[in-house]
Formats: structure tokens, C-alpha cells, sequence
């Protein structure tokens, strides 16, 4: 089978060309000059661009055991890593390595059109890669290895890379990971250029951070290898691959402390840093001994420093069992905030609510699990954030058992992208419309396109350099509703022949989000911190007794309880009032604008870990993901149109706006 790299069709082995679009499976084109290169080429022959697929290959003894001494140190080149010859070393491989840490190599995929072995276990047991348990690994050869960096990848990516395929063959145990050679060194970057002591605070959070859910898997050195550490132009901290921890029965937060400290040591005694330094004695002494007195003394650390020593109400004060900093106040000072003596406490109880990506500094919000028990008195800590990327996809549906369809959506972007190997900026506007209309076969589908239409209009005229008001807002919504109002009132139409529409309205200019409403299409988000949420609430008869304290069995016991309340088109302006919010973009996220065939039923409710969680990832291709939310929708309700549009936003801390040392 040759899965196509354009429409992911899956072709017959002998097959040329993609059946669905086309596609060449021999051959791709070179993004330099041009020229079709076989796919099975490192680079193209013309130009020399590079052209091929990459992997980064871990192979491991399966029983630690040392090479020989009389086995060759490594591979010749040429040679390649699996019997099929699929997976080609493009580095020696050096053998006397495979026995303590592993050897790692990068290797040509000479094959990239081909599923994976993994990719086909997963397809016989009808299961996403994330899904592959070690229970499915008794019955089939999966190295326990490629089970923990799979169920890891879930938690920890993009921090973690992803898993291309795994196998054992004899002694050894392969698995092959997605390549991060273009991202920056992490000990590099540190040595070339001084950084801010807000970006040191950054790293160290997240590496607190992945410490916390790697080292009770037994992957805690994984972060205590410089050379693994890579970073990328945002300062996002990246791993290369897991290394297994050398020293199992040490679980404190020494070793990473004075791996901390070892790195701190570039900047010698620069005041700016002495609260990191105290923290990494603190770390080495035990006096921090667990992930939830490290995040909390971070996030203190944060506190100070975006409060200047001489603007905070409280004189810093050590914790117990070590010496008085210095009172020296050199700007920018980082000291300790004041904090009740912490008693050092082991903890081999993993958090099973890590999440990465995070873009906040966050405190503990309740007394139960705040170590120091002030973080009702302590603000959050968040990071000025910039947007890095920003994608879409929609489609619409007609359903399986109407003859038309009435929805109508509309996708609109503007972005002016700057990129190097240091920053990336992204100034974007984007404005997304989805519409569900009804008044009939033909009223219906003129209304939502026309209110669609009339939005995109007014906000070519009304939107600038920052974005729109609720007021103006509110007044493009009032534009669109006497548009349909008025052909209404023109044809002379009268109760359910009255056409009109529902409205979901989302406006995204930088990290800024607007959102307004009227009816029973919804707007979702989804983020790994705070899973699936539903950010409207229908404008329907069952609402708005619940609104009026109503319990919801009573409230939708009601025959009209899914009547709709409001809808641009039928009634004038003075029967229209639009839910209007706006959001932040501070963390990356999913928006889910959707029509009603697709929300009924808590269908997104049910499926989100299948069919939403998964398109959070840059891998994943939101446009196919769009199209299995529709064939769900389908398969399980079916009984209306379909339409959704997703939008896929990426941010990072926007360092430039930080304080620097």
C-alpha cells in the first residue's frame, strides 16, 4: 500500500500515480528549482536541495548489554538499519554506544509512501497511534520503549517527538522518531548569547515541567543531557529522545538542580539571577524536594520579576534552613517572595495533570494544594503572548436526509509573516463566519449566504489596525439582520416562511478573539489545559427558562424548549441582541465553529479525545480532520446540514516584551 503525500489516499503497491488526485508515488518536487526527484533521494540532483524524508533513529541492546570487543565500532554508511532496506544510515552507527544509552542516527526513508509497521498494527486494531496500550503489545512485538514515548506524546507534545515506527530485530530494539536536527541547540544558544533572566525562568519552568511527568517514568535524565535539549525560535524547550535514568532510586529534584546550577554558572554571581542560583542550592540541599514547592517557587520568582523588589508590599524572606540573600536591590532582582518555612517532603507520586505547552506561570488556586498556602494572594503570572501561527478549515454538508443544504460558512484571513532563525512574527486578521438557515428549500440557503455575505462586507470597512468594538460589532450584526429583514418585508413573507438565519461570528486579530451569536450555532474551544468547552449558549426556548432558574429538566420538558428565541432575518432590529465576548489567546487552542448537525446529541462531548484533541497538533492535517468530524456527524446524527470550520491557533511568549537583565 502507498498512501498518497497530497490526499493521504491509500493506493495499490504497483501503482504510479494517486487514483483520488493524481499524485505522482515515485517521484516529489523539489521546492527549489522545480525539478521531480524520486522519493527515495536524499536530495535533488539539479539543485542539491535537500528533498528526502528524514527520521532520527534510537537503537537500543534490549538487555543493556556492552558490545563485543570484537564488533566493528559502526556500521559502514551505506548500510542500512532493517532487513527490507527500507530505513538507510546516513551516519556511522557507533556500536560501542547501543549497549549503555542507546546510539542515535539520523536515517533516509527510502520508502516514505509506505505505512509504518506501527502505522499497520494501529490500523488492525482500528486504533490512533496515541491509542496503542501495552496490553495491545502482548499480542503483537512493540518495544515497551515506543509504548511509553506513545503514551507520553500525548501529555508531553510537542515537547516529546513523535514516534514514526519501532521494532525489535535479534538483540536489539529500534524505534524511529521524528527528526529535530533544525532546531537550535539549547546549550548553544546559551553560550552564544545572554539571555534575559525572564527567558531562563521561562526554560527552567518548562523543563520543572517535564521533569514532573518524566522522572517517575524512569526518563528523568532525559532532561539532565545537554546535548538532547533543543529549543526553537520562540524559546519552545524541545527533546531529541528519552534517555533512561542511570540512578533509579534517586526520585528528589537534586540532579536537576544541580544540572541548573551547572548551567547557571556561565553567568557567574550576576545579581539578576541570585534567586535561581539560591533555588538550585536550595533543590541540591532538599529544602525543595518536590515538583509542587519547585513550580510555586518559580512562579514566586516570576512574581519579582515582573514586580521589581521595590514595588512589592513584602520584604523577601528565605525559606528556613538556609541563609539570608543578599539585600543588594541591582535591577532586575530576583529574590524570594515571602513564604511560610516548607519542610522538605519526597515524592514519588507522579502529577497526572501535566500539561505542556502551557504559556502561563501558574499559581496553585487552592489552599488544599498550595505548599505555601498563600495563593489566594498571588496572582496568576501570565506571559505576554504573540501569535505564531494560525490555520483553518471548514466544510459543509448536506446530510443524510435532507435534499439541500442551508448552511453557509465563510473563511477570511490576512497575514503578514516575518520568520528567521532567531523570531518568527505573524500580523494576522482572521474572520470566520457560519450560518444556518431556514424559511424553506430556497429561503433558507439565500439567507445564510446573504448574512454571511453582508459580515464579510461591513468588516472590510470597519476593521483596521485594531480590532472591532463590541459596539461595532454589534452593528454589523444589526446591518446583516435588516438586510434579511427588509427582503422579508419586500416579499411580503409571513411566519415560518420568513427566512432568516443563525449566526456564529469569530474575529481573530493577533492573540485578541471577538465572538458574537444569535441563535443555536455554537462555538466550542479546546486546549490541553482545559479540554473541550462550549463558549456560547443557544438562544432557544430551553436557555432561557434555565437562565430564569428553571431546572434544565423542567426547562427542556417543554414541547418548544428547542424553539429558537432569536435569529437574524425574521423579526427587526429590536429582537436582536447578539452575545458578543472577547478572549485572549494565551495558550494554543482549537476554535470550533458549528451548525447544529453537528452538536446534537453531545456528539463533540462524546468523540472529542478521537476527533478533536488530536487536531490540537500541528502533524495533524485540519482539513482531514474537518472531514472525519462531518463523516461522524453523518454516522451518527445525519438528520440535518452539517457545517464546521476549525481554526487552529498557535502562540508563544513574546520575549521582546519581557524584562531583560
Amino acid at each position: 500500500m502507498l498512501v498518497c503525500l497530497e490526499c493521504q489516499f491509500e493506493n495499490p503497491d504497483n501503482n504510479r500515480f494517486c487514483q483520488k488526485c493524481g499524485t505522482s508515488l515515485t517521484e516529489r518536487k523539489c521546492l527549489s528549482c522545480g525539478a521531480m526527484v524520486p522519493v527515495d533521494l536524499e536530495a535533488c540532483p539539479k539543485c542539491h536541495a535537500v528533498t528526502g524524508t528524514f527520521w532520527r533513529a534510537v537503537v537500543q541492546s534490549r538487555n543493556n548489554a556492552v558490545q563485543s570487543e570484537g564488533q566493528s565500532d559502526s556500521f559502514p554508511r551505506a548500510e542500512y538499519l532493517d532487513k527490507e532496506q527500507r530505513y538507510q544510515l546516513l551516519e556511522p552507527l557507533p556500536v560501542a554506544t547501543i549497549g549503555t544509552v542507546g546510539a542515535d542516527v539520523r536515517v533516509l526513508d527510502c520508502q516514505p509512501l509506505r505505512p509504518s509497521r506501527l502505522d499497520l498494527l494501529c490500523k488492525e486494531q482500528d486504533l490512533p497511534t496515541e491509542g496503542v496500550s501495552t496490553s495491545t503489545s502482548e499480542e503483537y512485538p512493540i518495544p515497551t520503549i515506543a509504548l511509553d514515548y506513545l503514551e507520553l506524546e500525548q501529555q508531553l507534545y510537542p515537547s516529546l517527538p513523535t514516534v514514526r515506527d519501532a521494532w525489535e530485530e535479534g538483540n536489539l530494539i529500534i524505534v524511529l522518531l521524528e527528526d529535530r536536527q533544525y532546531l537550535l541547540p539549547m546549550i548553544d544558544v546559551w553560550k552564544q548569547q545572554p539571555l534575559a533572566p525572564f527567558q531562563i525562568l521561562h526554560l527552567f519552568h518548562q523543563m520543572a515541567e517535564l521533569w514532573t511527568a518524566l522522572q517517575p517514568r524512569g526518563y528523568g535524565d532525559s532532561l539532565l543531557q545537554p546535548g538532547n535539549l533543543r529549543i526553537d525560535e520562540d524559546q519552545l524547550l524541545y527533546l531529541q529522545r528519552l534517555f533512561e535514568d542511570t540512578s533509579v532510586d534517586d526520585a528528589s529534584l537534586k540532579r536537576l538542580g544541580q544540572f541548573w546550577q551547572q548551567l547557571l554558572a556561565t553567568y557567574g554571581d550576576h545579581p539578576s539571577i541570585q534567586a535561581l542560583n539560591q533555588l538550585c542550592t536550595d533543590m541540591i540541599a532538599e529544602l525543595v524536594a518536590t515538583s509542587e514547592v519547585l513550580r510555586s517557587q518559580l512562579e514566586l520568582i516570576a512574581l519579582a520579576l515582573q514586580n521589581p523588589p521595590e514595588e512589592l508590599n513584602t520584604i523577601p524572606t528565605p525559606p528556613a534552613g538556609r541563609a539570608d540573600v543578599s539585600e543588594d536591590t541591582t535591577q532586575p532582582m530576583l529574590k524570594y517572595a515571602e513564604v511560610e518555612p516548607v519542610a522538605p517532603v519526597a515524592s514519588d507520586v507522579p502529577d497526572t495533570n501535566v500539561v505542556m505547552g502551557a504559556t502561563r506561570l501558574e499559581l496553585n488556586d487552592s489552599d488544599e494544594d498550595d505548599p505555601v498556602g498563600e495563593s489566594d494572594d498571588i496572582p496568576t503570572i501570565v506571559l505576554p503572548m504573540i501569535l505564531v501561527s494560525l490555520e483553518e478549515a471548514g466544510r459543509s454538508d448536506v446530510g443524510r436526509q435532507r435534499d439541500h443544504n442551508e448552511d453557509f460558512f465563510c473563511i477570511q484571513t490576512e497575514a503578514i509573516k516575518s520568520e528567521s532563525i532567531t523570531e518568527r512574527k505573524l500580523q494576522v486578521k482572521g474572520l470566520y463566519i457560519l450560518c444556518d438557515g431556514m424559511g424553506g428549500h430556497a429561503s433558507g440557503e439565500v439567507a445564510s449566504e446573504m448574512a454571511a455575505q453582508t459580515l464579510r462586507d461591513y468588516f472590510a470597512q470597519n476593521w483596521a489596525d485594531e480590532m472591532p468594538s463590541e459596539a461595532v460589532i454589534r452593528e454589523g450584526i444589526r446591518v446583516a439582520n435588516s438586510a434579511l429583514y427588509e427582503m422579508n418585508q419586500k416579499n411580503d413573507s409571513s411566519g415560518s416562511g420568513r427566512m432568516g438565519t443563525t449566526l456564529v461570528l469569530v474575529l481573530v486579530h493577533g492573540t485578541q478573539v471577538a465572538i458574537a451569536h444569535v441563535g443555536d450555532s455554537r462555538l466550542y474551544r479546546f486546549s490541553r489545559r482545559s479540554g473541550l468547552e462550549q463558549v456560547t449558549v443557544d438562544h432557544e426556548v430551553g436557555q432561557r427558562e434555565i437562565q430564569r432558574g428553571v431546572e434544565a429538566a423542567i426547562a427542556y420538558a417543554r414541547p418548544d424548549a428547542y424553539q429558537l428565541t432569536q435569529a437574524l432575518g425574521p423579526r427587526d432590529e429590536q429582537f436582536v441582541n447578539p452575545d458578543v465576548q472577547f478572549l485572549e489567546l494565551n495558550e494554543d487552542l482549537l476554535l470550533l465553529l458549528c451548525s447544529d448537525g453537528l452538536t446534537d446529541n453531545d456528539l463533540l462531548e462524546k468523540y472529542c479525545d478521537s476527533h478533536i484533541e488530536p487536531l490540537l497538533s500541528t502533524q495533524v492535517n485540519l482539513e482531514q480532520g474537518v472531514n472525519a468530524l462531518i463523516d461522524l456527524a453523518n454516522a451518527h446524527n445525519g438528520h440535518d446540514n452539517i457545517t464546521a470550520v476549525v481554526v487552529r491557533a498557535r502562540v508563544r511568549p513574546n520575549l521582546a516584551k519581557l524584562p531583560r537583565g
